[in-house]
């Protein structure tokens, strides 16, 4: 289970090490070119029942921690669809991975520049 500590370290919202690894690409993309936006949640089953909202700006200290050393593999659909909806006026929901078979490598991404599919 991840961390991201959004607007200083008494603020800890806890996600899965590889939801957490989509939802930096898209975070990092998005604040690199100066926009802000929101990203919802739903509560998860160990917490009071309900969903949660941030607002997220290139001046609010934002920071993520992964339990796993090792960088997950990510999926280009999912970082499409959460840059997809990163772009629309409800921000982004975070939403359960659908599974496919191509992935993209951060590595290469992060040589390329950003992703064509989070432009």
């Amino acid at each position: 289970m991840g961390t991201l500590y959004y607007g200083g370290e008494s603020t800890a919202v806890h996600i899965e090490d590889r939801a957490l690894a989509h939802l930096k690409v898209v975070i990092a993309t998005k604040l690199r070119r100066g926009e802000s936006f929101t990203v919802s949640w739903r509560h998860p089953d160990d917490q009071p029942r309900g969903r949660s909202t941030v607002w997220i700006h290139p001046s609010i200290p934002l920071r993520f921690v992964f339990d796993d050393p090792e960088p997950a593999q990510l999926s280009r659909s999912w970082v499409e669809e959460l840059a997809s909806s990163a772009s629309s006026s409800g921000g982004i929901m975070l939403i359960a991975e659908h599974f496919d078979t191509e992935s993209m490598d951060v590595a290469d991404d992060a040589r390329q520049g950003s992703s064509s599919a989070l432009a």
